[in-house]
């Protein structure tokens, strides 16, 4: 489909700016952004059903190639409303004052709608602009904590000298996000390897895991949310483990 590749986006960077002229974290104690998200999942489902069969295209905002794939496919609600397939756009969407950007996985194939938490979006980019600062200033070395691989270790907030976000995880509210730095490129990232276990071992998957399967589509089945800012995730020692 080439109409899901043309384009050069710059939609996510332009909420991003938006989001850091100030703190988007007590979003997420806003009522609209508590709502169970099916309701609207399944009416923003069958606008895009209906789009697609109508149009033979899907109401998306331009992307740019180097966009990560769970964040590349994100709903234009203005098409949707154009069409008057939708009469209003969600109140936990961004573009109602929410905290969820509303996108699409599998969007050549069946295209499933899915919710990018914008909270924990932010939260990598300011972890990042840390990690970045310490690394220029202290000669290429990484703050970096306890190694959980080769490529892979805990993010030292104590040498960033900051608070580590409190930012709770999309697919377990009583579990907080936890982030990983790239012990090569100095890349952050958010661990998911304990919301994959608890999918796992809550769904019996343990024996129908294949060796080279990227863990995180676990929880793109499981859940309405995608894996933003994440790295591929395969099983091994019997536990998810974060790879390049």
């Amino acid at each position: 489909m080439r109409n899901l590749r043309q384009g050069r986006g710059v939609y996510l960077s332009l909420i991003l700016v938006i989001l850091l002229s100030g703190c988007a974290y007590p979003q997420e104690l806003r009522k609209e952004n508590q709502i169970n998200p099916a309701e609207f999942i399944t009416v923003v489902q069958q606008a895009i059903d209906t789009f697609q069969e109508k149009t033979g295209v899907l109401p998306i905002k331009n992307s740019d190639m180097s966009t990560p794939l769970y964040e590349k496919y994100v709903i234009d609600f203005a098409k949707l409303q154009k069409s008057s397939l939708l009469s209003a756009v969600p109140a936990n969407a961004f573009e109602s004052g929410g905290i969820f950007i509303y996108v699409l996985v599998d969007a050549e194939t069946k295209p499933k709608v899915k919710l990018m938490d914008l909270s924990a979006y932010q939260s990598v980019e300011d972890v990042q602009k840390k990690v970045n600062d310490y690394i220029a200033k202290h000669g290429g070395a990484m703050p970096q904590e306890v190694a959980i691989n080769d490529s892979f270790a805990y993010v030292d907030f104590k040498l960033l000298g900051m608070k580590e976000p409190e930012i709770k995880s999309v697919y377990n509210r009583k579990n907080a996000v936890t982030y990983i730095l790239n012990s090569h490129t100095g890349g952050v990232a958010i661990d998911y390897a304990r919301d994959i276990q608890t999918f796992i071992q809550n769904n019996a998957l343990g024996n129908s895991i294949k060796p080279d399967q990227d863990l995180r589509q676990i929880l793109i089945d499981k859940s309405y949310f995608v894996p933003i800012r994440s790295v591929p995730y395969t099983w091994m020692n019997n536990q998810p483990m974060p790879h390049q």
